[in-house]
Order: C-alpha cells, then sequence, then structure tokens
C-alpha cells in the first residue's frame, strides 16, 4: 500500500492513493502498416507475460481471427478492419 501511496501523493488529482496510470497519449492510426503494428503488440501482449506460448492460444485475444492458418474464431465477434 505504501507504494500506491506514494504515487497518489505526487498527483493532485488524487486524496490519498494512485492505483491506475492516468496518463492517456491517444495516436491516431494513420497507416495499415500502423494499425497492424498496433494490433500485434496488443495480440502479443499475453505472450510477453507468459499466459501463453502463441498469440492465438490466449482465450479473449482477437488474434485467432486473423490468423490465416487458423479455421477457428475467437470467442468474441469482431469487424475487420
Amino acid at each position: 500500500m505504501w507504494i500506491f501511496k506514494k504515487a497518489g501523493e505526487r498527483n493532485y488529482r488524487n486524496e490519498k492513493t494512485q492505483f491506475w496510470q492516468q496518463d492517456n497519449h491517444p495516436v491516431e492510426i494513420t497507416t495499415r502498416e500502423m494499425f497492424e503494428q498496433r494490433l500485434n503488440y496488443i495480440h502479443n501482449n499475453p505472450v510477453r507475460a507468459g499466459l501463453v506460448f502463441y498469440p492465438e492460444g490466449y482465450r479473449y485475444s482477437s488474434a485467432i481471427d486473423y490468423a490465416p492458418e487458423c479455421k477457428q474464431t475467437g470467442l468474441l465477434d469482431i469487424t475487420f478492419i
């Protein structure tokens, strides 16, 4: 808890503690290359976290929908851009 208290003290918008980061730096995706880079980054987060060996293995990911060699779809319906 002391870490959350220290973080909260450094941010004037908090009364006591801070758990979530409050920074947000949106970037407009203007090219197909940027879109694919961001999508791959998101799909690989569970792999980097050590939850799965391949992006398609994460149950709540759309990676399986984008994998051309997979004939399956994910749990959630997606709209391809």
